[in-house]
C-alpha cells in the first residue's frame, strides 16, 4: 500500500470512530475498493450523481456508517439501496448481521451484486424488486432507508417488510417536522438524533420509527 493510500485508510478509520463505528484497516481498504469500483462503473452507467471519489467517501461511506449504532437485530433491509448505500458499508462493518439490499433499478442491483462478489461479502443478498410490492414471511428487524421518500409514503412502501417489532431508520436531511406531523397510525417516532458526518456541512438526521 502506498503512503497516500495508507494515510487515506487511517483517516477513514479515524472519521468512522467519530461516528461510533470501529473500522479495521482491512475493512477501510475494502470500502475504498468499493468506492473505486463505483467511480469506474459510474462513468458508464450513471449510478450516482456524486462523481468524485473524495465526495463518495464523505457522502456515501461516512454518511452510511453514521447509522450503524442505530441498527437492531440480525436481519436488516436497505429499502431503495441505489448503488448499495447505506447497505454495503454497513454490511462491511457488521459481519454478524445479514443485509438484504433492495432496489427497483436493474443496473444498480447489478452493481450491488458485483460489489458483493468483489468484496467477498457473505452477509448481503441483492434483490431486484419494488419494496411496495413485497410481502415477506419473516419481517426484518430493521429497515433502513436513505433519502427514500417523505415519511408517510416511506412507511406505506416498506409496510410489507415490517412486523410488529420492526424498527424503520429514516435517514433524512433537515429535520422533517411536517412529515412527522403526518405519520400514519399506528406508526410513531420512538427516537431521533442529529448525524454529524465528518467533512459534510449539510444537516443530517435519522428518525427511528416503529408501530405503536
Amino acid at each position: 500500500m502506498s503512503a497516500a493510500a495508507s494515510t487515506a485508510v487511517e483517516k477513514l478509520v479515524t472519521d468512522a470512530a467519530t461516528l461510533g463505528v470501529t473500522l479495521t484497516a482491512a475493512d477501510a481498504g475494502r470500502l475504498f475498493t468499493l468506492i473505486e469500483e463505483l467511480a469506474r462503473w459510474n462513468r458508464r452507467y450513471n449510478l450516482t450523481s456524486i462523481r468524485t471519489p473524495q465526495a463518495m467517501v464523505t457522502h456515501h461511506l461516512l454518511d452510511s456508517l453514521a447509522v450503524s449504532p442505530d441498527l437492531t437485530g440480525e436481519r436488516i433491509a436497505d429499502a431503495g439501496t441505489g448503488a448499495g448505500f447505506p447497505g454495503l458499508p454497513l454490511a462491511v462493518c457488521n459481519p454478524q448481521r445479514h443485509f438484504t439490499l433492495i432496489d427497483a433499478t436493474a443496473k444498480k442491483i447489478r452493481f450491488v451484486a458485483h460489489a458483493v462478489e468483489l468484496l467477498g461479502l457473505t452477509n448481503v443478498t441483492p434483490l431486484h424488486a419494488r419494496t411496495e410490492a413485497m410481502k415477506v414471511e419473516q419481517p426484518f428487524d430493521t429497515v433502513v432507508a436513505r433519502a427514500f421518500a417523505p415519511l408517510p409514503r416511506l412507511l406505506k412502501q416498506v409496510a410489507g417488510l415490517c412486523g410488529a417489532t420492526t424498527r424503520v431508520l429514516a435517514m433524512k436531511g433537515k429535520w422533517p417536522e411536517a412529515e412527522l406531523a403526518a405519520l400514519p397510525a399506528p406508526w410513531r417516532a420512538v427516537g431521533s438524533r442529529e448525524l454529524k458526518i465528518p467533512h459534510v456541512a449539510a444537516a443530517r438526521c435519522v428518525i427511528v420509527l416503529s408501530r405503536a
